[in-house]
């Protein structure tokens, strides 16, 4: 027992600890965050309420004013542009790098002016970022390099997300599942540490009801599972249009000629009269989905919500502003969720009391169709309701409405938009490269598994995947089979040094199967 005793290793400690600390001093900058979004979104429908020609026309003209000041913050720092949680990816990834201060202020300005006037932008994208440079700053202030700085980075991240929502558990897990794709102890441990610190924050500025609190009064029968079927098929499709239309949105936008940095320009002068037409629905969404549990509108007013919705956060998110589509993903997953129940009520093949269930559900299916993520999904919806009475439920839709998208062809919508993102610098490289194809053979540590899964060199850039006759354009959940033969870009230079190292990386993963 004593022998033992002097072998206990304090890292795991000391990074509880430093876990703390970053969320703690990210609690603060997210609630400031928060706080701000909310009392000038909630200032902006007063507006809109009382508005008459002149306060239309001091509208008008905030909304110029404010499109040029986030213009001029996104010209001198781009990276602060969309929700933030590619570039964390990106950073932990270690394929993009960035100054934390800088980040952290200018995020904290641009995304209080774009999304407080009532834009459809989520706030819990930028909250990540900002947490990411808070981790970011922390490890530079105690010196902490390569490993340990990374952990720092995505505890930030996981704190950033579990103050935006009141949801530790999901932030923890997000960052592990879509941001950092680790799931090492050190790494968990300082996430939940730091997402337990801001979510402490948190509850302690806006209170322990959840963001999302919605009623329903029982728990969905299995003979009614088969709906989780029918809506899981139908997020899915749904879900993969939302990818493909988001990351059209910058080739769309470039039609216009507007300089990207003025793009914004568009959004916050389209949203007023939206506002004017109804205050009620600015903003990420938040305050539609808890509405549901005062009344739920009829089936043609849902279609025209959620098409008005699909529409304007496309145009919101697609100029480039600081802004996350986390919230309006689960906004329209309640739409889409609720025009589901209400068509089956109105027809007679569900029970009215069921429909909040399949509300719930939808938002969960929604984003875990989008963002590849179910197990995020499933816990952050349980986390921002508030109940843990339909999990089994809410894991088969997830599981439907992730498979459907996945048939599809569709990717991680957040690694898809790293990949766009870093397209550039890897096609500059291009010119001094050279091919070389790997053959993959059955039974080989390769066979069966994603291409996420594998320690690919940083100088190496998979670039198709040739099967048979076809030609696989590879994302990270592409399955590699026996057969195939892998096409690789890598410096001509080290080329022979490339193809040891691969065939090194994959017996030291065979090595490490258990058996």
């Amino acid at each position: 027992m004593h022998k033992a005793s002097k072998t206990v290793d304090a890292t795991r400690l000391r990074f509880v600890l430093f876990g703390l600390l970053v969320g703690l001093l990210t609690g603060g900058v997210v609630a400031a965050f928060r706080f701000s979004i909310e009392r000038i979104l909630g200032f902006m429908q007063s507006l809109y309420r009382t508005a008459t020609p002149g306060i239309v026309m001091l509208i008008i003209i905030g909304s110029i004013v404010a499109g040029l000041l986030v213009a001029w913050l996104l010209k001198s720092e781009p990276n602060i542009s969309g929700s933030g949680i590619p570039q964390v990816e990106g950073q932990l990834q270690g394929e993009l790098e960035f100054h934390w201060w800088s980040i952290l202020w200018k995020k904290f300005v641009a995304g209080i002016i774009s999304i407080g006037p009532g834009l459809f932008l989520g706030r819990e994208g930028p909250s990540i970022q900002l947490g990411a440079a808070v981790g970011q700053g922390v490890a530079q202030g105690f010196k902490k390099n390569g490993a340990d700085r990374r952990i720092m980075i995505a505890a930030g991240a996981a704190g950033g997300l579990a103050a935006a929502f009141n949801a530790p558990i999901a932030g923890t897990m997000f960052v592990l599942e879509e941001v950092y794709h680790n799931f090492s102890p050190l790494v968990w441990i300082t996430s939940l540490a730091s997402a337990v610190g801001a979510n402490f924050i948190s509850l302690n500025v806006f209170g322990e009801v959840p963001v999302l609190h919605l009623v329903y009064n029982r728990p969905l029968p299995v003979s009614l599972y088969w709906h989780l079927l029918l809506l899981g098929a139908l997020l899915g499709v749904l879900g993969f249009a939302y990818q493909k239309t988001l990351l059209a949105m910058p080739k769309l936008y470039s039609f216009t000629h507007i300089p990207r940095a003025l793009q914004g320009l568009a959004p916050f002068l389209l949203v007023i009269p939206i506002g004017l037409l109804d205050p009620a629905v600015l903003g990420g969404g938040n305050g539609l989905i808890t509405g549901f549990n005062r009344s739920i509108p009829a089936f043609g007013v849902l279609l025209v919500i959620f098409a008005l919705r699909y529409v304007f956060s496309m145009v919101s998110y697609g100029s480039g502003l600081p802004g996350g589509i986390f919230l309006p993903i689960l906004s329209l997953g309640a739409v889409i969720g609720a025009a589901y129940a209400v068509l089956m009520g109105d027809i007679g093949w569900l029970p009215r009391a069921y429909e909040m269930n399949l509300i719930i559900f939808a938002m969960a299916g929604y984003f875990a169709g989008i963002g590849k993520a179910p197990f995020t999904a499933i816990l952050l919806i349980t986390e921002m309701v508030g109940n843990l009475t339909n999990l089994m439920a809410m894991a088969v839709l997830s599981l439907v409405a992730y498979v459907v998208v996945d048939l599809l062809g569709g990717a991680p919508i957040y690694e898809s938009l790293l990949r766009r993102m870093t397209t550039k610098n890897r096609l500059q490289a291009i010119h001094r490269m050279d091919r070389l194809e790997l053959p993959v053979y059955a039974g080989s540590v390769l066979d069966g598994m994603a291409v996420r899964d594998f320690k690919w060199p940083k100088e190496t850039l998979l670039m198709a995947i040739r099967r048979g006759e076809d030609s696989l354009l590879p994302h990270g959940d592409t399955v590699i089979h026996g057969g195939d033969t892998l096409v690789i870009l890598t410096d001509a230079s080290r080329r022979a040094a490339v193809r040891k190292r691969l065939h090194e990386l994959a017996e030291q993963m065979s090595e490490q199967e258990p058996e």
